[in-house]
């Protein structure tokens, strides 16, 4: 199992809503776009999972989420639900959303720097250690309120994976 963070950038919500609101739909149908030229797009494979991260002027975590496959071309049946543009991404097994978001200071605040993490970056998919993704989760847990899922509207702590 592989850790990655999603991230929306400025440039995916320039032509229709803005960043959260374009997350929060690939989220409801439970898919995430990603281009054949994505970086790590060939490393995605079902079980891993993912941080979701609005880059640009929201700087971020907004959830995590569950893979329920590799990186495929959209069926027909997939293209016509999913939301945005891309041609291929993956499918999401598991998908929690936290409101309020995470401020990517408090995260970066509890991770050596040294590796690199920062705040700004252009790729949408981003390989991260099991740590960092720990460290983001346990700052997300220290502000979830217990025993609320997010079909009640509210981050679900801890997640259960079904």
């Amino acid at each position: 199992m592989a850790h990655f963070l999603f991230n929306v950038v400025e440039r995916d919500a320039a032509k229709g809503p803005g960043l959260r609101e374009q997350a929060a739909e690939f989220l409801r149908v439970r898919m995430w776009g990603v281009d054949a030229d994505e970086r790590h797009g060939k490393a995605l494979a079902t079980g891993d999972l993912a941080l979701i991260y609005l880059g640009a002027r929201e700087w971020g975590f907004i959830g995590r989420v569950e893979l329920a496959s590799a990186v495929h071309d959209w069926t027909p049946s997939e293209a016509e639900v999913y939301p945005g543009d891309s041609p291929s991404g993956v499918l999401l097994a598991q998908v929690e959303e936290w409101d309020p978001p995470v401020p990517i200071n408090a995260v970066l605040s509890q991770i050596d720097r040294s590796e690199g993490a920062r705040a700004d970056f252009e790729a949408g998919v981003v390989r991260i250690t099991a740590q960092e993704y720990e460290i983001a989760l346990a700052v997300a847990a220290g502000r979830a309120p217990r025993g609320e899922t997010w079909s009640q509207g509210a981050r679900a702590t801890p997640w259960t994976l079904a």
